[in-house]
């Protein structure tokens, strides 16, 4: 435990609000999947908090944040851990805030749902499909994320080829958001106002109500494709997304050999030698989809759901537990030495700058497109997997990629600046100074409120000086 904060005395302030101080748990609910990163896991495997605290409501919330605050105690919200960068891990120590047991869905309407931040996802479609309704956006971990966690923490996802990112007007509606001061307030954020809280990591507010776009719900058939080149693969992929008939919700591109070596379930399905399409379609366009794909004479449907009876079915999972992070996932199951990068292909000359990567690279770095709408235009993020020797050598390869014209937001740091920003984002900044004027709220993650003359063209990465003095602590 931190010497520094008195947690006794937080406990007496805070009375009957559930807490927990079990060294193992409180380690468990301090990390997220950090360790996708070999950099970030040298970084941050120490990272412990003092204290886990798990209100049950805005009231209890706002209790915490006062004590705290009179305390001087650090807070970091957690929704349910399932981000990749520890964005939620307590790089200060203090207490991790834990969201979860706030999960309810508050109302469902036409078009829109309010839920609390702890709602997982999966449970909210669940609730919202009786109106014929889901929710536009998920992760791949939509089965464990939590709303408000994809909303402080994420960007895109699994119906991102028809509704951009999270950034985008429109995606998210409305957020609660309590501020970290002796007397928390409850502020409203709509419109513009969105973008001081949303993919912040719970540096500047915390999250107790999320309102989101709904859209009208479907039966989604899993279909891959496979094709005997990347570069086709992309090509056929690219072109579906711009058929504007034809639903789709996924449109993955993912390189040989990492299907047939590390889509160990769906295996029987994909034979060595083929680069993939993963695909998710609305039911009713399902032929639609089987007559463009006719016309790619190299194309071959490697598996298709709809034709599987529901014993060939059982045991394998869902398309989109093959695509976005997953897939790295997937590779890091085989292969302990699998990172990841996450590139943009920018419009309009995306599947030239693909074409031109994957063959520089080869195996080193294997392709994995996800197809999105990106500021109107279809395009592609790219996924990477990468086959990590050394950070040097991490660097030469995002450096390489951004002289090829594909710009990094490098998942191997945990800040917001480095992650992609790659300037401060000054609404933010300005937000951070009103809602937590102490900078008690997920301290280390906001580099221009750390160090406002942090060198970013020195090459170096920001290390909070909190992580070094634990590791000092912990005798390291």
């Amino acid at each position: 435990m931190n010497q520094n904060y008195d947690i006794a005395a937080f406990r007496k302030a805070i009375g009957p609000i559930k807490c927990e101080d079990n060294p193992v748990l409180v380690r468990q609910k301090s990390r997220d999947f950090y360790w996708y990163s070999p950099i970030l896991k040298s970084e941050l495997d120490r990272v412990v908090a003092d204290l886990i605290v798990s209100p049950q409501n805005q009231g209890e919330i706002i209790e915490v944040l006062r004590a705290a605050h009179r305390l001087k105690i650090p807070v970091t919200p957690r929704g349910s851990g399932t981000g990749n960068y520890g964005q939620a891990m307590p790089l200060a120590g203090g207490i991790v805030l834990n969201l979860a047991d706030m999960n309810r869905v508050l109302s469902i309407k036409p078009g829109r749902v309010v839920c609390e931040p702890g709602a997982i996802l999966a449970k909210i479609d669940a609730e919202t499909r009786a109106s014929g309704q889901e929710l536009r956006i998920f992760p791949s971990t939509y089965a464990t994320a939590s709303l408000g966690g994809f909303v402080a923490g994420g960007s895109g996802g699994v119906g991102s080829i028809n509704w951009g990112g999270l950034r985008d007007f429109g995606n998210i509606l409305r957020l609660r958001v309590l501020t970290m001061e002796a007397e928390p307030r409850v502020l409203e954020l709509t419109g513009e106002d969105l973008h001081k809280a949303a993919h912040a990591y719970g540096t500047n507010g915390v999250i107790v109500e999320v309102e989101a776009p709904l859209t009208a719900s479907y039966d989604w058939i899993d279909l891959i494709i496979g094709f005997d080149s990347f570069e086709a693969a992309a090509a056929y992929a690219n072109a579906l997304g711009e058929e504007d008939g034809i639903l789709t919700k996924l449109i993955t591109v993912i390189a040989d050999p990492v299907p047939h070596d590390y889509f160990l379930r769906h295996r029987r399905f994909l034979p060595p030698g083929q680069s993939v399409v993963v695909i998710m379609v609305a039911a009713h366009a399902l032929d639609p989809l089987r007559a463009f794909t006719r016309r790619y004479r190299r194309a071959t449907t490697l598996f298709d759901a709809s034709l599987l009876s529901p014993e060939e079915r059982k045991g394998l999972p869902p398309n989109y537990e093959l695509a976005w992070n997953h897939t790295t996932l997937r590779g890091l199951r085989v292969d302990p030495a699998i990172t990841y990068l996450q590139a943009l292909y920018p419009f309009p000359d995306q599947l030239e700058t693909v074409k031109r990567i994957h063959e520089h690279f080869g195996q080193e770095v294997m392709g994995h497109l996800e197809f999105v709408r990106f500021n109107g235009k279809i395009t592609c993020f790219g996924l990477p997997l990468v086959r990590f020797t050394t950070p040097a050598r991490l660097d030469e390869i995002i450096a390489i990629h951004e002289a090829m014209g594909a710009p990094i937001f490098n998942p191997h740091r945990y800040t917001l600046e480095e992650g992609g920003m790659k300037q401060t984002d000054s609404v933010q900044l300005a937000f951070k100074r009103e809602a937590d004027p102490l900078g008690l709220l997920n301290p280390g993650k906001m580099i221009a409120w750390e160090d406002p003359n942090f060198d970013f063209s020195a090459g170096r990465n920001f290390l909070f000086p909190g992580l070094e003095e634990r590791a000092r602590a912990a005798g390291a």
